[in-house]
């Protein structure tokens, strides 16, 4: 499946609108460090295995409409606390030839 933040793809034509699908995750952090770097590196594993969840369910959700693409997506990530992480992926679902 050819998944892209622009409205059309190169060499393809979009044949059929399959409509807006999305995609969310979340992650609670649990580990906890004193020392930034390590930190950082929990926060960005956290965040970068929310963001492929909820791509997954992103894609599941438009192959169940039969889509062989996704256009325009866009990505949001909000955090409370510092902790929990949402990952919110949406697009649109189309077929293209």
């Amino acid at each position: 499946m050819i998944l892209t933040t622009t409205n059309s793809i190169e060499g393809f034509k979009i044949v059929e609108y399959k409509g807006i699908v999305t995609g969310t995750s979340s992650e609670l952090k649990t580990k906890f460090s004193f020392k930034t770097e390590k930190n950082m590196t929990i926060i960005e594993d956290l965040m970068n295995e929310a963001k492929e969840q909820a791509f997954q369910k992103m894609q599941t959700n438009a192959q169940h409409l039969n889509a062989n693409a996704v256009v325009g997506i866009s990505v949001d990530i909000e955090t409370v606390g510092g902790s929990y992480f949402f990952v919110s992926v949406t697009g649109t679902a189309v077929h293209v030839a």
